[in-house]
């Protein structure tokens, strides 16, 4: 399963706008929640073999790592 890591950023693009994107930094992690950066604390779900959080409601799935 592909998994969410502390100090990495994810990012996803709009479903509205695919030059529009979204992203999260991983400031830590517990086994079910992850606390971003910005200080919010996330739920982990998990869908098709990857951890998903919706930090800005249920149309952000944050599976891809950019950098960090």
């Amino acid at each position: 399963m592909i998994a969410f890591n502390a100090g990495q950023t994810y990012k996803t693009r709009s479903i509205c706008d695919s030059n529009c994107w979204y992203s999260i930094t991983v400031a830590s992690r517990t086994a079910m929640t992850i606390k971003t950066t910005e200080g919010k604390t996330l739920r982990v779900g998990s869908y098709d073999g990857a951890e998903t959080v919706k930090p800005y409601g249920p149309y952000f799935y944050g599976t891809r790592h950019f950098g960090g």
